[in-house]
C-alpha cells in the first residue's frame, strides 16, 4: 500500500501539494485576480516559488492567469469544484454537529430554526441537562416580534413573505394590546438596530417569563440567511449580558457553520443588514 494511503496518524501526504494550496486559499480570500508579488506575500512564499506552483495550476485549470494584466484568478476547475461542493451541502445536515457541541459547550438547550412556509420553524431541539420548560418543540413555529428566532429573522432574513408577516403581527399586537412585542414600525426597529448592531437578536423573558433567548443567523455562500442558531435558559442562569460567555459561544458556532457553508465576513461589516421596514 501506497504511504499516502496509509490510515491513522502516520498517514502521509503529498507535501508540495500542501505547500501550495494556501496561494488558491488567498486567492479566495481575496475575491479577485492578484498580481503575483501581491499573491506570493499574503502567502508567505517566495515569488519565484509561488510562481511555480500557479503554472501546475494553471495546467490543471485551478488557477487562471489575465495575458494582458497578468494577474492570477482562479480558474474553471476551481470554480467546478465549488459549485459541486455547494451542491452537495445541506445546511442543517451540517449544523447539526455543531448545534449539538454548542449545547454541551454552554450547557443550555438550544435550537436550530429555518424559515418555513408559516414563518421561522424549529427543525432541531436539543433540551441540556436543566431543560426549560417550554410548549417548543421540532415543527413549532415561532411569532416574528417576540420570540429570539423571530426577531433573528427580522433582523438579518430578506423576503417580501416576512414584510407582509411583520405587518400582520404588528396590527394584532396593537389590536390586542400585547405588551411583550412592539406594536409600531418604530419600536420594532429599535430592536433590529440593536440585533444587527450585536450580530445576533435576543429577548429578554418576553416570549416565556422567565426565559432569556439569543438567536445568530447563519449565512450560506450567497451572503442570504439560510438558518437560526439559538439558545436559551432561565433567567437566573442565562443573563441577559450580550457580552456574556453564552451568546458569544452562540454567535461563534453561527459564523462556524456560515465559513462551512461558504460564507465569507464582507470586508466592510460582519453581518448582512437588510432593512426590517422594507
Amino acid at each position: 500500500m501506497l504511504a499516502e494511503e496509509k490510515d491513522g496518524s502516520s498517514r502521509q501526504g503529498i507535501q508540495s501539494i500542501e505547500v501550495g494550496v494556501p496561494l488558491l486559499r488567498v486567492l479566495a480570500d481575496h475575491g479577485g485576480p492578484m498580481m503575483l508579488r501581491d499573491l506570493a506575500g499574503v502567502a508567505g512564499m517566495p515569488a519565484a516559488k509561488a510562481h511555480r506552483y500557479l503554472v501546475s495550476f494553471m495546467r490543471t485549470g485551478l488557477v487562471t492567469q489575465d495575458p494582458l494584466s497578468g494577474r492570477y484568478d482562479l480558474g474553471h476547475f476551481a470554480l467546478d469544484l465549488g459549485l459541486a461542493s455547494l451542491a452537495r451541502l445541506d445546511a442543517v445536515r451540517v449544523a447539526t454537529p455543531v448545534l449539538d457541541a454548542l449545547g454541551e459547550e454552554i450547557g443550555e438547550t438550544v435550537a436550530l430554526a429555518v424559515w418555513g412556509n408559516m414563518g421561522p420553524t424549529i427543525v432541531r431541539w436539543v433540551d441540556s441537562k436543566r431543560p426549560v420548560t417550554v410548549n417548543l418543540r421540532t415543527g413549532a413555529v415561532m411569532p416574528l416580534l417576540h420570540s429570539a428566532i423571530g426577531l433573528c429573522f427580522v433582523a438579518f432574513f430578506d423576503s417580501p413573505v416576512l414584510q407582509r408577516q411583520i405587518e400582520e403581527e404588528l396590527l394584532i399586537n396593537a389590536r390586542g394590546g400585547d405588551t411583550r412585542a412592539p406594536v409600531t414600525r418604530a419600536q420594532l426597529d429599535t430592536l433590529v438596530t440593536e440585533a444587527r448592531e450585536h450580530g445576533m437578536s435576543r429577548v429578554v423573558g418576553s416570549l416565556i417569563p422567565g426565559i432569556n433567548a439569543f438567536s445568530a443567523p447563519v449565512f450560506n455562500h450567497d451572503g442570504k440567511m439560510a438558518l437560526a442558531i439559538t439558545g436559551l435558559g432561565h433567567a437566573g442562569l442565562l443573563p441577559p449580558n450580550w457580552n456574556g460567555p453564552l451568546p458569544k459561544a452562540i454567535l461563534a458556532a453561527a459564523r462556524g457553520i456560515s465559513r462551512q457553508l461558504g460564507w465569507h465576513v464582507p470586508a466592510a461589516r460582519t453581518t448582512k443588514t437588510p432593512s426590517a421596514s422594507r
